[in-house]
């Protein structure tokens, strides 16, 4: 059983972090960071092209933490790969040693950087989570017999930001029947808003990771509000910072990070928090070193 694993089931609140692999074949900013991280996080999260833009495969990624230390997180898309390659891929993952999976349906690839490659989605993240319980049954999406079963422990997305809400709640009960054991949010603006999927989900034994991101510039802001999709930033936000410079700024995005991760633990609404790859890795480690040695 994996740590991140372990501590999810014995509900112990985890730490965990999302990187973004290199666009490139140099790995060296990627390494730092994961030793830079690797005492302050439970786990990290490495996106499998996220928002349709090339990036290394999060296996490889997934990979290089391992052998340094560091447990992580696959994230796997139905965007790039039929049903053959993604079953492919999640074996060879589990001969790699790569246990936890994190499965969604993928950005579509016009609001990325290969506008004309053509999107797969032959599964989507419900059928997708299916097919990794069938491996963990030693079956495949066919229901053929495989030669030896996997191990994964492997969750989906939900986004509590979603209107109306209902739509995404009985998305997320669909996810939970096909055999999801753990949700990772969307980014979380506004409290209440997680509140309305944690009360959904108490009548199912599924563990929540809160999504939080630093807010570093109003510049980021309107880009998360503009350009990722499942993101709604509040007016009253945007109103609130409008004012604000460079420096008062750097110090709201912590402050309003640190402040919602503290309602979300004292309101016991989450499981863990998941720090967003687009949060600056400095910021990162303030806000972990804070928690870590300030609760």
């Amino acid at each position: 059983m994996t740590g991140f694993k372990k501590k999810l089931l014995n509900d112990q609140f985890v730490f965990t972090v999302e990187l973004t692999p290199p666009r490139g074949a140099n790995t060296d900013r990627m390494i730092q960071k994961i030793e830079e991280l690797k005492d302050l996080v439970d786990a990290v999260n490495f996106t499998d092209n996220p928002s349709a833009k090339m990036r290394m495969c999060s296996m490889a990624a997934c990979k290089i933490s391992l052998e340094r230390g560091l447990e992580p997180v696959l994230q796997m898309t139905c965007r790039d790969r039929n049903r053959i390659a993604i079953q492919s891929d999640l074996l060879g993952a589990h001969a790699l040693g790569i246990r936890n999976l994190l499965l969604m349906t993928g950005d579509h690839p016009f609001l990325g950087d290969h506008k004309e490659a053509k999107p797969v989605y032959d599964i989507d993240s419900s059928l997708l989570i299916r097919l990794v319980n069938n491996l963990n049954k030693g079956i495949d999406i066919n229901r053929n017999r495989i030669d030896g079963k996997t191990s994964f422990f492997y969750g989906a997305v939900v986004n509590p930001n979603a209107e109306p809400i209902q739509p995404q709640l009985k998305r997320f009960e669909q996810k939970i029947r096909m055999g999801a054991k753990f949700f990772y949010t969307q980014m979380i603006f506004e409290v209440e808003k997680l509140e309305r999927v944690v009360e959904y989900a108490e009548k199912f034994k599924v563990k929540i990771v809160a999504g939080i991101v630093i807010i570093k510039t109003k510049r980021m802001l309107k880009y998360l509000s503009s350009k990722v999709p499942g993101v709604t930033v509040p007016h009253w936000l945007t109103d609130k910072i409008e004012k604000l410079d460079d420096k008062d700024m750097q110090k709201f995005g912590f402050d309003f990070a640190t402040s919602a991760i503290y309602k979300i633990m004292d309101r016991k609404l989450s499981h863990g928090i998941h720090i967003m790859a687009i949060s600056g890795t400095e910021e990162v480690k303030k806000l972990l070193n804070f928690f870590k040695t300030g609760i």
